[in-house]
């Protein structure tokens, strides 16, 4: 039998909470970026579990990830220093123009200058704009052992301070959950590839994410690893 079957068939069943109905709601959080017109809201549900609603013009997801086999949340900042240096230089061009045509003799719509400032300023709008568009905060959850990408949203500056007490909250719970993991790390491994075939097929989970998180999976899963150092000690001798 192949080793993927074998690990599916061996794992356990948890009937995950009611989406719409959870017994208990231990943190809400709405996150919104207006930019990317992205709307994702995240509830601890029932101790283990986090139920996700993702909203946006092209998408709606509605899952519930089990905090057993999720890693505590990684936080991570962009911050578009080009642009941000070109909006700086840009603003200061207009009042050194102004005050060109201040100290000329030649009257101010005489010069070309006018024009020039008004593209100036036109450009800066435009790299603030970029500016703000591409310096981001992004909060990530990742699985525990196969490494896929269960969540992931990026929204402008402010995204971290909005969901700070969120995020610690809910690395409570993560370390809370991963006490009521199976007991060995081969029971674990199975079911956190049961958990990664029910993300893919309610299409949290790209088939491409899935092969890949159950490669890793399934390379902490082999026995050969674990003999192997043996192997290599009897060859010495």
């Amino acid at each position: 039998m192949p080793t993927t079957e074998h690990i599916l068939l061996e794992s356990d069943d948890r009937d995950l909470p009611d989406l719409a109905h959870p017994r208990t709601v231990h943190a809400r959080l709405v996150l919104r970026s207006r930019l990317r017109k992205r709307v994702i809201q995240l509830e601890i549900i029932d101790y283990y579990y986090l139920s996700i609603r993702s909203r946006s013009p092209t998408n709606l997801l509605e899952y519930v990830l089990d905090l057993r086999f999720v890693n505590t949340p990684r936080r991570s900042r962009h911050v578009a220093w080009r642009w941000i240096i070109a909006s700086l230089l840009l603003i200061a061009l207009p009042p050194a123009v102004a005050a060109g045509i201040d100290y000329s003799a030649t009257s101010w719509w005489h010069h070309h200058w006018p024009v020039v400032c008004v593209t100036v300023i036109g450009g800066w709008v435009l790299a603030t704009l970029v500016a703000t568009y591409r310096t981001t905060e992004t909060v990530s959850l990742f699985s525990v052992c196969g490494a896929a990408r269960l969540l992931e949203f990026t929204g402008g500056l402010g995204t971290f301070r909005i969901a700070r007490l969120f995020i610690a909250k809910l690395s409570a719970h993560i370390r809370l959950a991963a006490g009521a993991r199976r007991r060995t790390k081969t029971e674990h491994l199975r079911d956190e590839m049961r958990e990664h075939l029910r993300l893919k097929e309610i299409g949290v989970l790209s088939a491409e994410e899935y092969e890949q998180s159950k490669a890793r999976i399934l390379k902490q899963h082999s026995p050969a690893k674990k003999t192997a150092p043996a192997v290599r000690a009897s060859m010495r001798r």
